[in-house]
């Protein structure tokens, strides 16, 4: 009777949980809706912001076009939807905070919070240097090198396509600290380990700036250097967070000592 009542509980519990998954997934989805609905008014203007680093090097009488019938209608409301997401980027990590933080110790949830948010920030960070910075240096670079005689007229989906590629690409790149710290608190390498590493991670930031900017060593470097400068902060965060664990771990084992004796 007991083991009956046992699974009713855990069933009962499996369900409550989904429930809330649900209803969590429905706020997000309502809420992302709403701030669609309210930037699809202003869709083109936020295409005509997004479109401004490249417009600003095209050649003179030179615009951007559209070659897909229907694309000048939906391009512009894939882009705000796009922002929405991205500015619902806070409330989605509350709702998953706030479902999964039940079930965390508290020495979890003190870790997995500060997290979310520094990892958050970061992606904003490098969305924000790609566009004010790498942007107006890739765009400077690629329209001055169409052979003569070829216009420059880019269609404004595979523009939109490109610029959401680099957005991802550099705010994945600035979650190095994150990367970093996660590596370590999960056991799978050192501070140290790390910091012996170092020549490989600046090579490898070179690497991945080559692939991601133009061939010219002025906007690698614009990536790479930052890469570099965010992997030595969280390596630092790093050695912190290890040694505040291991003077936590010493103090409760004198507490253990003390009340032995």
């Amino acid at each position: 009777m007991s083991l009956s009542n046992s699974e009713d509980s855990v069933e009962q519990s499996f369900i409550s949980h989904l429930i809330e998954l649900r209803n969590r997934l429905l706020k997000i989805v309502m809420f992302v809706l709403a701030l669609f609905i309210g930037l699809a008014s202003y869709a083109n203007e936020i295409y005509g912001f997004l479109a401004g680093p490249l417009l600003k090097h095209m050649p003179k009488n030179s615009t951007m076009i559209a070659i897909d019938v229907a694309s000048p209608f939906f391009t512009p409301f894939k882009l705000a939807l796009v922002v929405a997401i991205f500015i619902s980027v806070p409330f989605i990590l509350y709702q998953f905070w706030a479902f999964v933080a039940p079930g965390l110790y508290k020495r979890e949830r003190r870790m997995i919070l500060p997290l979310l948010v520094a990892s958050t920030f970061l992606f904003y960070l490098g969305v924000a240097f790609a566009y004010y910075l790498v942007f107006p240096l890739i765009f400077g670079f690629l329209t001055t090198t169409a052979p003569q005689g070829v216009a420059v007229m880019t269609d404004i989906s595979k523009y939109l396509d490109f610029v959401l590629a680099l957005f991802f690409a550099f705010g994945t790149c600035f979650e190095v600290p994150i990367f970093t710290i996660v590596l370590v608190l999960t056991g799978l390498t050192t501070p140290n380990d790390l910091a012996e590493k170092r020549p490989y991670v600046i090579v490898g930031a070179f690497v991945v700036a080559m692939f991601l900017t133009p061939p010219d060593a002025i906007s690698q470097t614009l990536l790479a250097v930052p890469m570099w400068m965010l992997f030595e902060m969280g390596l630092l965060f790093s050695r912190m967070l290890v040694r505040n664990v291991d003077e936590a771990d010493d103090y409760k084992l004198d507490a253990i000592e003390k009340l032995d004796e």
